[in-house]
């Protein structure tokens, strides 16, 4: 909802103002004198000033300067008796966005606040582009021609067109939000917002004011009215991360926005309107959340009308050939790499996936010599190496690789014995077992599914 403040010091047209206005959708501040107008400009995110020109102690010509001090691009408009379009004129050059003069037309007035709130929704948007660390990332910003990830593609050109709420999943550091801004930036919302917010990063009552705002005096640090991402994004995206941290309070009150499209700000009682897109994400498995009791389950299913899964890429190692080029070609121009570090890469299980691929690759750049990426770069804790040699000196061969099996056979059999004994010694507690044979849980759960290892409650 955009915000409008009225600054006239006859009463009965700022009613009038106000009632147009709200009846045409803003909400609407007013204020009686250009001193009064001051604080409300400080401490409200607003769209558009309507001033009248002429009004004692500070007029319109000095509020604009004052203003314009405080946000040269927040745009106002003034309104000005026929005698002054003179000084009109002279506060056109000193940034006022335009004027109308008395008497004006509804229509005028409302023409001339859309242009003006056009105007600065396309300045702010400039604005938030230039500040960006990253450019907005479709399908250049992500890697891979794996069958896995064209299935990804695929999936992304059929549901970006459309209005539905998207669930992305996958392990850490897969490329979650990066499917998110691909689906915003084919769809037909691309011109407008693209928001994120994490949702495990801040605290509960944080989180509730980023999300839905909070009104000024709302809570002690509450010193200005503040506009929350669900108004900011309006028309465009909001991309939720890590969902499944939603505290069940806020769970509620995000599947009312996905229900009815509105809310309140944090100490306000205004219902509002949001015309907003929600991309979620997550690296949990939320049915089992639901079962627990920490999920909803009628908000699971309003977010999963369109599921995208992210392959963890162990499972698209094809990939890792064109990751490591695009990573070298970013952090290391000119540099060269071994065939003996590639197999090196390929054959790593990467439990944090193309990240950990990334900063793996962004350390051996700087590690390397001679412009060549060699595996000791790649893997340079050789401390673990070492013993893992002197393990295999005294390892006899003949009792665990019979002749006619071939490697990854040997390997697999290997590891599914160890990972069923582990669960086993560990009273099938997954958390217990990974620490145990020294892996992520998310990695045993997957060795488990590869191996068809059925989950078990733990024993009382």
């Amino acid at each position: 909802m955009q915000s409008i403040l009225v600054v006239d010091d006859e009463p009965n047209y700022q009613i009038v103002l106000s009632e147009l206005l709200k009846d045409e959708g803003f909400e609407v501040f007013t204020a009686e004198s250009a001193l009064a107008a001051l604080p409300i400009v400080r401490g409200t995110e607003l769209d558009l000033i309507l001033t009248d020109m002429k009004m004692p102690g500070m007029d319109g010509i000095e509020f604009l300067k004052k203003v314009k001090e405080f946000d040269p691009e927040l745009p106002v408009i003034l309104l000005t008796a026929y005698a002054e379009v003179e000084r009109a004129v002279e506060a056109m050059h000193l940034g006022a966005f335009t004027y109308l003069s008395k008497p004006f037309s509804n229509q005028q007035l409302l023409a001339s606040a859309a242009k003006a709130i056009e105007h600065y929704s396309l300045v702010r948007e400039l604005r938030r582009l230039r500040q960006e660390v990253t450019p907005r990332a479709g399908f250049a910003g992500m890697i891979g021609k794996s069958a896995a990830m064209q299935t990804v593609y695929q999936l992304i050109e059929k549901v970006a067109p459309t209005h539905s709420s998207v669930l992305v999943t996958g392990e850490s550091g897969t490329g979650k939000e990066l499917v998110a801004r691909a689906i915003h930036s084919l769809s037909t919302r691309k011109e407008a917002p693209f928001l994120a917010v994490n949702c495990a990063a801040i605290s509960e009552h944080l989180l509730e004011s980023e999300l839905f705002g909070h009104e000024k005096g709302a809570f002690t640090d509450a010193i200005t009215m503040r506009k929350g991402l669900f108004e900011r994004a309006d028309g465009g995206t909001l991309f939720l991360d890590e969902i499944g941290e939603l505290a069940p309070r806020l769970q509620a009150k995000l599947l009312r926005v996905l229900q009815e499209k509105t809310f309140e700000r944090v100490g306000g009682n205004q219902t509002l309107k949001a015309d907003v897109r929600i991309l979620a994400a997550t690296n949990k498995d939320l049915k089992d959340e639901i079962e627990r009791g920490s999920f909803r389950e009628d908000l699971y299913y309003r977010l999963n009308v369109i599921h995208i899964h992210l392959p963890p890429l162990r499972e698209r190692t094809d990939d890792i050939p064109s990751l490591v080029t695009h990573f070298m070609g970013k952090y290391g121009k000119g540099l060269d790499i071994s065939v003996e570090a590639l197999r090196l890469l390929i054959s790593l299980p990467w439990e944090g996936n193309v990240r950990e691929l990334e900063n793996t690759i962004e350390r051996a750049t700087i590690l390397c010599e001679n412009n060549t990426i060699t595996p000791d770069v790649v893997q340079p804790d050789g401390g673990v190496q070492a013993v893992n040699r002197q393990w295999t000196e005294t390892l006899d061969l003949a009792q665990i690789a019979p002749e006619g099996l071939a490697l990854n056979e040997i390997m697999d059999g290997i590891e599914e014995k160890l990972v069923r004994r582990a669960l086993e010694e560990c009273d099938n507690v997954q958390a217990r077992a990974a620490e145990k044979l020294g892996l992520s849980k998310s990695l045993l759960q997957y060795k488990m599914k590869k191996f068809h290892i059925q989950r078990r409650q733990a024993t009382n």
